[in-house]
C-alpha cells in the first residue's frame, strides 16, 4: 500500500510500502558483437567522434526468451568520446534469429572508467570488464508477433568491451 503527502511544493508524493512496487531485472537477451576498428572522424564541439563498424556476432534469449541467431554486418556504434574518456555510445545494429525473424536494436549508453583504465580501452587492449561502468537503454523493434515482448518492455544493458567484441546483457525491468 502507498501513502502520500505533501512536499515542501505542495505536490503529492508517494512512499513505497511494498515490496513489490521496486522493479525487478530479468535476465533476457546476450548479445556478442564483433567490431571492427574505430573509425576516428574528429573533434566536434562535444568531443571526439567516431564510429565503431559492427561486423557480426551472435545472440542468445535467456529465461522464457528462446530465441538465438546471428547479428548482421552493417552495424554501427556511433560515439562521442569526453577528454577524460567519458563515452557517449549510440550503436544501432540488426539481430536476425535462426528463424529468419529481424529485431532491430538501437542501444544508448555511456561508459567510463578512472583515466587511465579509458586509455588503454579506448587504445584497444584488454581491460578488466569489473574496472568499467558500461550501461545503456536498450529499444527494440521487430514485426514479429512473438517477440513484441521486446517491444513492449523497458530493458537496461550491461555491457563489456573487448578488443574485437562487445558482450551486452540485456535485463527486463520487471
Amino acid at each position: 500500500m502507498r501513502s502520500s503527502h505533501q512536499n515542501t511544493l505542495g505536490l503529492k508524493s508517494h512512499t513505497i510500502r511494498h515490496v513489490s512496487d521496486v522493479p525487478r531485472l530479468t535476465l533476457t537477451l546476450e548479445v556478442r558483437a564483433q567490431v571492427g576498428e574505430p573509425i576516428e572522424l574528429g573533434s566536434i564541439a562535444s568531443g571526439r567522434r567516431r564510429m565503431v563498424p559492427i561486423i557480426g556476432g551472435t545472440f542468445e534469449g535467456r529465461g522464457d526468451l528462446l530465441i538465438r541467431g546471428r547479428v548482421c554486418p552493417g552495424g554501427a556504434d556511433w560515439q562521442v568520446i569526453q577528454p577524460d574518456g567519458l563515452t557517449e555510445a549510440d550503436a544501432r545494429y540488426i539481430l536476425e534469429t535462426d528463424r529468419g525473424q529481424r529485431i532491430i536494436v538501437r542501444n544508448r549508453g555511456l561508459r567510463h572508467a578512472p583515466v587511465d583504465v579509458m586509455l588503454r580501452l579506448l587504445a584497444g587492449e584488454p581491460v578488466d570488464p569489473a574496472l568499467v561502468y558500461f550501461r545503456s537503454a536498450p529499444v527494440f523493434e521487430t514485426a514479429a508477433p512473438e517477440l513484441q515482448r521486446l517491444v513492449r518492455a523497458i530493458f537496461i544493458g550491461v555491457g563489456e568491451r573487448y578488443p574485437r567484441e562487445v558482450v551486452v546483457r540485456f535485463w527486463k525491468v520487471e
